[in-house]
C-alpha cells in the first residue's frame, strides 16, 4: 500500500496498524453521521460527508505525485485533510 487515509474522527487519537512498507499517512476526519438524528438528517449528513470524501478525493487525484517527492506528498495529502469542503 503507498497510502492510509482514515475518517473516522474516533481514528484521529487512535494508533494505526503497522502496515508493510512506509505508505503515506493521513487523517481527513469527519463525525459519524450515524450519530445525528432522525433518518432525514441521517440521510443528508451522509450525502454531506459522501460528497466531502468525494471532493477531497479528487483533490489527492489531482496531485502530481510524479513530481513531488516523498515529504511533499505527504504534507499535502495531509493538508487535504484540512481543506474546507
Amino acid at each position: 500500500m503507498d497510502f492510509i487515509v482514515t475518517v473516522c474522527d474516533k481514528a484521529a487519537g487512535e494508533l494505526c496498524p503497522l502496515w508493510p512498507g512506509q505508505p503515506v499517512t493521513a487523517h481527513w476526519g469527519f463525525p459519524d453521521p450515524a450519530l445525528e438524528g432522525s433518518d432525514e438528517v441521517k440521510r443528508a449528513a451522509f450525502t454531506s460527508t459522501l460528497r466531502q470524501i468525494r471532493n477531497r478525493v479528487q483533490l489527492f487525484l489531482s496531485l502530481p505525485l510524479e513530481r513531488l517527492d516523498r515529504l511533499a506528498i505527504e504534507k499535502k495529502v495531509r493538508a487535504i485533510g484540512h481543506e474546507a469542503l
